[in-house]
């Protein structure tokens, strides 16, 4: 192999294992409601990823909107919908979700997306489990 080629493969592989990364990623909801028999399990695809971040040496002399983070967020988003089997005549039995079809770094809107690093709850279901298909 010709060293300046192995030499520029090297290089790119080592710049881009330290460049931040945020890019649409596989990730498995778990839903059910109370009046429905069944838990569904849908493929979706979340932004994830980590961005550059700086920590302010001034963080008493800057106004508090100098201070927010960039996260990894959506750029283009689609929304699906699918229906949970089972359940009772009542209940509304369609379930919407978020798919990302691309992503962005930018400032985290609490509107729309969940800006923290824990999961407030386990994705499992506790009902039969139906995959979800298409």
């Amino acid at each position: 192999m010709n060293p300046i080629l192995l030499l520029s493969l090297l290089f790119g592989l080592t710049i881009g294992q330290s460049l931040p990364r945020c890019a649409p990623a596989e990730y498995t909801i778990h839903v059910e409601k109370r009046e429905c028999a069944y838990c569904l399990a849908i493929n979706t695809t979340i932004c994830a990823g980590f961005c550059m971040t700086r920590d302010s040496n001034g963080k008493k002399l800057l106004p508090r909107s100098a201070l927010s983070q960039d996260v990894c967020t959506y750029k283009d988003v689609v929304y699906r919908t699918v229906l949970i089997p089972g359940c009772q005549r009542h209940a509304v039995p369609y379930y919407s979700y978020p798919v990302a079809m691309s992503c962005k770094f930018g400032k985290c809107n609490t509107d729309y997306s969940d800006c923290i690093q824990e999961m407030g709850s386990t994705n499992y279901c506790t009902k039969p489990q139906k995959p979800h298909s298409w």
